[in-house]
């Protein structure tokens, strides 16, 4: 039986939670912040592309290739940070990717031929497809059980902050017609960002993993506070660290770590194929479709950001308490009836009547909004939950470059699409494709809420059937 402990122990132990609690949020926030970066990123190029392309005189193909040649980037900025965060630890890769924050848009600002803001963008691109690895996963190892979905979905809620700032800004600059400012603009939060990394303790994972035992239970100590959950945490990862694999040798060997890494790749996949960045990208090319005028065609966006932020913040405060199948069920179903509205509204014409517009730019809201609550911060969440610790970084690595290929695949098309298919036929296309992942979800994806990262790999390795994990812990 355990004692007790005194009154002027347990006073201590009250007194220093809070800080240490706060500690722990802050660190986890301060790593979110990259977030801002990829939303920035990929939201100024909606107002800035058409500016550009008058500049350079650039066909569809350009542009798409403008926006796609960020997602290749991104793409290789994967790969390299799956090696550069196994080798040098989580921090040290996002101390390395948020110099590029800086770089890059300078660049932009001073380009002066199509080819060398191709170049820029590759650049940027492999910052955030580095910083879409390396942070979820360092923000899910230094959290803690209870509030891991929120830290993680404030990464997200970051994302869309960076949207936002970058829809508004290119509403501010469409003015003046300058999109050097709106694409240079982003080095500023990318300085603050690299200043700020600095101060990121390493991952306690990571330390124990090199055989750091002593700065882990540091950083361990500051996250937590008790010694006794200090002990108990550091044994369950030395436990699933002497399990540990050699990261692609252990998925290619290994049924169960197979079976996480394909279920990992399909929610990125899915979460590409809803058509998100099909709105996000081309916004005002979709709201010029839905019979807007110019005014709509360079605020509209800014509507859009609107509602991707607030419903990001309800999936942030929901997550840990709705959990996360739940809210994919409800975001698909909505996305799919979103996106039908919309191909039955283009496939009978639209009249050139407010209300029916209204109606047009209504259903593109409630898709954006149906995404910013699920699939959007979700996936994300989930991959960093349920891939196991052997070869973490290696299942990481294959489900986030899933999803930047994924995201170049739709953005290098969808013009394209339009123009030989038609757009009812590309927006039947997406309503279809977000009822497969629907039923996708009802029959794979697991309830991780309020389950430790220990938890969900140890019934994932006893062979638990995915769409069961932590069946036993919730009863």
């Amino acid at each position: 039986m355990h004692t007790q402990p005194g009154a002027s122990q347990t006073e201590q132990i009250t007194r220093h939670r809070p800080a240490i609690r706060g500690r722990a949020g802050l660190i986890g926030g301060l790593a979110a912040l990259s977030g801002i970066l990829f939303g920035l990123d990929t939201g100024v190029m909606s107002g800035a592309l058409d500016l550009i392309a008058q500049e350079f005189i650039l066909s569809d193909f350009q542009r798409e290739s403008m926006v796609a040649i960020m997602l290749l980037g991104a793409a290789l900025g994967v790969l390299c940070a799956a090696w550069m965060s196994y080798a040098w630890g989580r921090k040290r890769t996002l101390v390395l990717t948020a110099g590029l924050f800086v770089i890059g848009p300078l660049l932009c600002a001073e380009a002066t031929s199509f080819r060398t803001l191709l170049f820029a963008r590759l650049l940027l691109g492999l910052a955030t497809g580095a910083t879409t690895f390396t942070t979820p996963l360092y923000i899910a190892e230094i959290a803690d059980s209870g509030r891991r979905g929120a830290m993680i979905l404030g990464y997200q809620l970051m994302i869309s902050c960076g949207l936002l700032a970058a829809f508004v800004s290119d509403g501010l600059f469409s003015y003046f017609g300058v999109w050097r400012w709106m694409l240079g603009i982003v080095g500023f939060p990318g300085l603050v960002f690299m200043m700020g990394v600095l101060f990121l303790p390493p991952s306690p994972r990571w330390l124990l993993a090199q055989g750091r035992e002593r700065d882990a239970r540091r950083v361990l100590i500051e996250l937590r506070g008790l010694p006794r959950m200090v002990m108990a945490e550091r044994n369950a990862i030395m436990a699933r660290l002497s399990a540990r694999g050699d990261g692609i040798g252990s998925f290619m060997r290994d049924p169960n770590c197979r079976r996480a890494m394909w279920l990992a790749v399909g929610l990125q996949v899915a979460q590409q194929f809803s058509g998100i960045n099909a709105v996000l990208y081309y916004a005002p090319r979709l709201i010029g479709l839905a019979g807007y005028g110019h005014y709509a065609q360079v605020w509209g966006p800014v509507g859009v950001g609107v509602i991707n932020l607030l419903s990001t913040c309800i999936a942030t405060t929901c997550v840990d308490r709705v959990g996360r199948k739940p809210m994919l069920i409800a975001g698909f179903a909505l996305m799919a009836v979103a996106m039908a509205g919309q191909a039955l509204m283009v496939a009978g014409g639209i009249p050139d009547m407010p209300g029916t517009r209204l109606l047009m730019g209504g259903f593109m809201l409630l898709f954006v909004g149906a995404f910013a609550f699920s699939a959007g911060p979700l996936a994300w969440l989930l991959c960093a939950e349920i891939l196991p610790l052997r070869g973490r970084e290696f299942g990481m690595a294959c489900s986030t470059c899933a999803n930047w290929l994924a995201n170049m695949l739709v953005s290098a098309t969808f013009l394209t699409g339009l123009e030989v298919l038609g757009a009812d036929t590309i927006l039947w296309i997406y309503a279809g494709l977000n009822a497969a992942f629907l039923v996708m979800v009802v029959r794979r994806v697991p309830e991780t809420k309020g389950m430790t990262l220990e938890q969900i790999e140890a019934e994932l390795m006893r062979g638990t059937p995915l769409r069961m994990l932590g069946e036993h812990v919730r009863s």
